[in-house]
């Protein structure tokens, strides 16, 4: 299995998860149609987490259910999403550009620690954690045209 994992910053990636946000800015395009792991970076700030609470509030999502900042776990897998399409324009209150990832199918995981990397990074070997974790369902990029 070729498994393939994203970094995301948190709080973003809980967002992802847990709060609906569909789109995953990026300066770069990717033609991966897959689904990927989250990975959660050890990087945060106080200012991240703040500007995306006032995100929040600004779409009328209640981030008192978001976990405090030092609670939100960082270094590691924390769930996995599906890549549908690569845009550079957007309806999706959650897209800034220049290119969103466009996101569907989003599934919280336990958390796995892990180490992060630049753009798409190999996590085969997380295979026996993820067949542990989920019944039916596979993690194999496919690149298109």
């Amino acid at each position: 299995m070729n498994v393939k994992a994203l970094s995301i910053r948190q709080p973003w990636a809980w967002l992802i998860l847990h709060a609906g946000k569909d789109v995953e800015n990026r300066t770069w395009a990717t033609h991966f149609r897959c689904r990927v792991l989250i990975h959660a970076s050890k990087g945060m700030t106080r200012q991240e987490y703040d500007e995306a609470c006032w995100f929040m509030g600004e779409l009328d999502i209640d981030y008192s259910a978001m976990p405090l900042f030092g609670e939100l776990e960082r270094g590691g897998i924390v769930g996995e999403v599906e890549i549908v399409d690569c845009v550079t324009e957007s309806d999706s209150p959650w897209f800034a550009g220049p290119h969103g990832f466009v996101l569907r199918n989003a599934k919280s995981l336990p958390f796995q620690p892990c180490k992060g990397a630049l753009g798409f990074f190999n996590a085969e070997h997380l295979e026996g954690y993820l067949e542990s974790r989920r019944q039916s369902s596979t993690l194999n990029p496919q690149p298109s045209a």
